[in-house]
């Protein structure tokens, strides 16, 4: 007889000779296909054990392939540690930063040693400082002179090591906006402080000091805050040297916008001063407001670029999923 094919009962040998039966002795013609259970069927081995797709060759090549090893933790770790230092650089540079207080001049809203987290996203979006907002800035001009540096802890350090907190050598302030580009304020007597000729009622001052100090070093003034710039003050007005005490640098106290590094968004440390840092409900009071629509359409600049970027994305896939379904 003819090679028998190996392990091909179709399971439809009833269903073919169904009223045809067929003599047990009859000859089984040259290439036909046998059940397991037929006689030709003992030829395939002892017992009549079936062969797997393949047959021994099959078998033989899986057995005869090496086995991928695992890597080790040692060896892996190098690569975790390059990923998550990319990662800490990306977020650091474009998404949020930590940033240590160091000093009491934003009690009570912030105390010594609290750490925030600042959204440095926003700003890439065309989106400037607003009043009421809580940011950190570049030392515009020697604000820090003669300021000791702080002393880092260990958490610092390491933070400071993989980019998620600025070093000890950066400076860096934090203070509140009270006025932007086009913004008149003005300070007289112990206040109340004046924006756009509004009186601001400013709870978050910390508490016994007065809106304004009545002092001719800087307490008393009547500016206005020029295009791309802002006017910042801290909360513990009488033990802040902000905008005020800075009027004789080169920027007469004012803040480049270019300078600020973020908005300060959540007190992230400790954590049973966890919370946001909203946008006080003084600044949104009727009248004090002198955006153009320009610069009021900056606030919606974040939604309309995405939605500008995820489009085409959008688009693509969709044109994608047509040409599939054509071919």
């Amino acid at each position: 007889m003819g090679d028998v094919a190996v392990g091909a009962r179709s399971g439809h040998d009833g269903e073919e000779h169904r009223g045809h039966p067929v003599e047990a002795n009859a000859p089984v013609p040259d290439g036909a296909m046998t059940s397991g259970n037929d006689p030709a069927g003992d030829q395939d081995g002892p017992g009549g054990e079936q062969l797997p797709p393949g047959g021994a060759a099959g078998a033989g090549e899986s057995a005869g392939r090496p086995k991928k090893q695992p890597r080790s933790f040692w060896k892996e770790l190098p690569i975790l540690v390059v990923i998550a230092l990319v990662l800490a650089l990306l977020i650091k540079t474009f998404l949020v930063q930590a940033f240590s207080i160091p000093s009491a001049s934003m009690q009570n809203t912030l105390q010594v040693g609290d750490r925030v987290l600042v959204d440095k996203l926003t700003p890439w979006f065309g989106s400037e400082p607003e009043r009421g907002e809580v940011v950190v800035f570049h030392d515009p001009d020697d604000w820090l002179a003669g300021e000791p540096a702080p002393t880092p802890n260990p958490v610092q350090r390491v933070l400071s090591w993989i980019g998620l907190m600025p070093s000890a050598n950066e400076k860096d302030l934090i203070k509140r906006v009270v006025g932007v580009g086009g913004d008149t304020v003005q300070c007289k007597g112990t206040g109340p402080l004046l924006v756009n000729g509004k009186a601001l009622n400013e709870p978050y001052v910390y508490p016994g000091n007065t809106p304004c100090s009545d002092d001719d070093l800087g307490g008393q003034f009547k500016v206005k805050v020029p295009q791309g710039y802002i006017w910042v003050m801290g909360d513990h007005r009488q033990n802040s040297r902000d905008s005020r005490y800075n009027q004789s640098d080169k920027h007469h106290g004012m803040v480049p916008v270019d300078e600020v590094v973020g908005r300060a968004i959540v007190k992230a440390w400790p954590i049973n001063r966890w919370g946001t840092l909203p946008i006080p409900d003084t600044f949104d009071q009727p009248g004090i407001s002198q955006q153009s629509s320009a610069s009021a359409a900056l606030t919606v600049a974040p939604q309309g670029v995405a939605v500008a970027a995820v489009l085409p994305v959008v688009v693509w896939r969709r044109r994608r999923a047509v040409k599939s379904e054509r071919g």
